[in-house]
């Protein structure tokens, strides 16, 4: 089991810790409730240092770039990020990812924590290029400092100007006297805020300084259970959940990302798989009785006959109802249609609905 480096610090704050992707993460401290609340009407903080870190440079950086992601990263300028995935071979999703631009030779890649070494593999074979590659997912924390009033809360560290920081935007510079700090401000919550890299050997002095400027804003700890209840409420994909090496792109609903301008793997399947129209959809839903959805409950029609699965779900604490996303197929698929969650014994009747849940 890997400690991230404020392992000690979540312990004094009585942080619930559970192995979460080979690592010791704090998942709650308060509850998920007061947590996520939290974050929606103020801000809080969320070590994320589990999270992989991976440094593509050299002339060719750009060409392995746009050979294993499916959106167009010769898009990005220097300062800019881009949300992305990595198809594999089969139809599926390898991971999805943040690719940054530090400069027209240098990006940095941001992976999930449960598959760095997959990722790494992968990336690595299809390195044929020879760009340059370094893993720095061990030497590197990461906070994702979240909610309304973190731009205000956090300008006092900074001289980054946060306030105007445009979404998926980054700057390199001094967080909390510590030089070479990442600055992005991107994040998994849809409320805002910012997501700083930074070395481990700094993360102390970082955290106490992010809590003390954060206090009069009403700044707390969250766990990786709020951060899962926030994205949610977004209808923003959990790898592992929503999608995986057997969900394409396409029917994942992230056609967004996957962008038909270049050749990248697998991406002549994917397009036809695009005009042909995919046979399943990741459909969202909110349930019109009591009740809770959770991963891999069936998803049945009127008649009872399962037409698919929940693939994340949870009681909204914003909206104080059952929400889910899930795979059905897509002649069911529809804004308004009708399906129904076994839960237990009983077949609760859901509307399928527009994402995001939560309008903020």
């Amino acid at each position: 089991m890997k400690e991230i480096a404020l392992s000690e610090k979540h312990k004094e704050l009585n942080a619930k810790m559970v192995p979460f992707a080979g690592f010791n993460m704090p998942v709650s401290y308060e509850g998920v409730n007061i947590e996520h609340e939290t974050v929606r009407g103020k801000l809080g903080v969320f070590d994320v240092s589990h999270m992989g870190e991976f440094l593509i440079s050299g002339e060719n950086a750009l060409e392995l770039i746009q050979k294993i992601s499916s959106n167009d990263a010769s898009k990005l300028v220097d300062g800019k990020a881009q949300y992305s995935c990595m198809p594999n071979n089969d139809g599926g999703i390898v991971d999805d990812l943040i690719i940054y631009r530090i400069d027209a030779e240098k990006y940095l890649l941001v992976v999930n924590a449960s598959n760095i070494e997959k990722d790494w593999n992968w990336i690595a074979h299809h390195n044929t290029m020879d760009a340059t590659m370094r893993d720095m997912s061990d030497d590197m924390s990461l906070l994702a400092i979240q909610g309304p009033k973190a731009a205000e809360a956090m300008q006092s560290l900074t001289d980054i100007n946060l306030k105007n920081m445009k979404f998926y935007t980054f700057q390199v510079g001094t967080f909390a006297d510590v030089d070479k700090v990442i600055v992005s401000a991107t994040g998994y919550t849809g409320s805002g805020g910012f997501e700083i890299y930074f070395r481990n050997e700094d993360a102390e002095q970082i955290w106490d300084a992010v809590m003390e400027a954060g206090k009069e804003f009403g700044i707390k700890p969250i766990g990786l259970a709020a951060r899962d209840t926030l994205r949610l409420e977004m209808g923003y994909c959990l790898y592992g959940n929503d999608i995986d090496d057997t969900t394409s792109p396409i029917e994942a609903g992230l056609g967004w990302i996957t962008k038909f301008t270049k050749d990248f793997i697998n991406s002549e399947a994917l397009k036809e798989e695009k005009e042909k129209g995919p046979k399943r959809k990741l459909i969202a839903f909110e349930l019109d009785e009591r009740g809770i959805p959770r991963q891999g409950y069936d998803i049945v029609d009127e008649n009872g006959k399962v037409i698919g699965e929940v693939t994340s779900g949870t009681m909204s604490p914003s909206l104080e109802k059952g929400i889910g996303l899930g795979y059905v197929p897509t002649e069911i698929a529809g804004v308004g249609n009708k399906i129904f969650i076994q839960i237990r014994k009983k077949a609760v009747p859901a509307t399928q609905v527009k994402l995001p849940f939560y309008k903020g």
